[in-house]
């Protein structure tokens, strides 16, 4: 017997006003797999993702997580992580603060949250701007501040949209190889996008 996918999309779309921006799209993610999907800008790659977290509705299909239509639940009844290509972190927080939100937002203590989170922004090389807020940092530490905060914690799934866009050659290949680890040591389902 197949296992029940963590993530799937039956006949999903999304249209916007006429313009197609998801055609109808069947997919399985199963538990623990890391599955990238590869386009080009415009090619509806973030719409997919938006579609899982429940940011935006189908035009048509249904969007399922472990078996269960949450195709009309709010993206907080989801259990998602989504580090989004634009940071979107808090401006009137620090780096640290931002990246322990989510666990405090789940009602984690917060020395233990405050923990958590420095050991995560010094695996990606920015627990040095812990005090800082995010105005002050460079695109590419921003970034990877928003990648600590959407890994900080362990949901059902991570969705990554371009999170390593912004960093050189060298910070992009040192966080996309401890993406890969983190992702084998939680046995994590992720699904990232990117045009690279």
């Amino acid at each position: 017997m197949n296992p029940e996918p963590r993530i799937r999309l039956e006949e999903a779309a999304k249209r916007f006003e006429g313009t197609v921006a998801v055609q109808p799209l069947n997919l399985s993610v199963l538990a623990g797999q890391l599955v990238v999907i590869l386009g080009p800008s415009g090619s509806g790659k973030t719409t997919t993702l938006r579609l899982i977290a429940g940011l935006e509705q189908p035009t048509q299909g249904k969007v399922f997580l472990d078996g269960e239509d949450v195709t009309r639940k709010a993206p907080s009844a989801r259990d998602i992580a989504f580090a989004f290509q634009m940071f979107t972190l808090y401006p009137h927080l620090t780096a640290e603060e931002n990246v322990a939100f989510p666990l405090r937002a789940q009602g984690v203590a917060g020395e233990k949250a405050r923990s958590q989170a420095r050991e995560l922004m010094e695996r990606l090389g920015v627990l040095a701007f812990a005090d800082r807020r995010p105005g002050t940092l460079s695109g590419g530490d921003q970034q990877r501040v928003s990648l600590a905060r959407a890994l900080v914690r362990t949901p059902k799934a991570y969705l990554l949209d371009e999170p390593f866009g912004n960093l050189d050659g060298a910070l992009r290949e040192e966080a996309r190889d401890l993406l890969r680890v983190l992702h084998n040591e939680r046995e994590s389902t992720t699904v990232l996008v990117t045009h690279d």
